[in-house]
């Protein structure tokens, strides 16, 4: 059976400081460094962590009821230190509305713990930051 617990992403510079990202099934996503509305590499972190979560929540949830709204704001203040670059105080907020009626109901009764599930356990992005994951870097030689 192949091994389908690594996950691969490739990027190609596509202009100055504009790059796409290709995923093993060909999906595309253009960013870079925030000009023209593009997203930047570390809105994409955000948006990672929220849509990791999302998707956990979504799951849960929607077997009861779908929702009425569902939007995650993601916010983080960047910093510069003696450790360089990073983010600090990553918060995210769920602002997610149920129909009224019983499926209602069940939704609004699960969404505090498939949150916390998400946060403590299921969602791969938000746990991977705050673990800590070491991230190994290498240059192929040109040759």
């Amino acid at each position: 059976m192949a091994d389908t617990s690594q996950r691969s992403v490739s990027l190609r510079r596509t202009g100055p400081r504009s790059y796409v990202a290709t995923n093993v099934r060909g999906g595309e996503l253009a960013f870079g460094e925030g000009a023209d509305g593009e997203f930047t590499p570390v809105e994409l972190m955000l948006t990672a962590i929220a849509g990791c979560s999302a998707i956990d929540v979504d799951y849960i949830t929607a077997r009861r009821a779908e929702p009425e709204t569902f939007e995650i704001d993601t916010t983080a203040d960047k910093i510069r230190d003696g450790s360089g670059n990073r983010l600090e105080n990553i918060e995210v907020v769920f602002r997610v509305t149920f129909p009224a009626g019983d499926d209602g109901d069940e939704a609004r009764a699960v969404l505090p713990d498939a949150v916390a599930k998400s946060h403590d356990r299921l969602c791969t992005v938000s746990r991977t930051v705050e673990l800590g994951t070491p991230i190994a870097i290498q240059i192929e030689k040109d040759e």
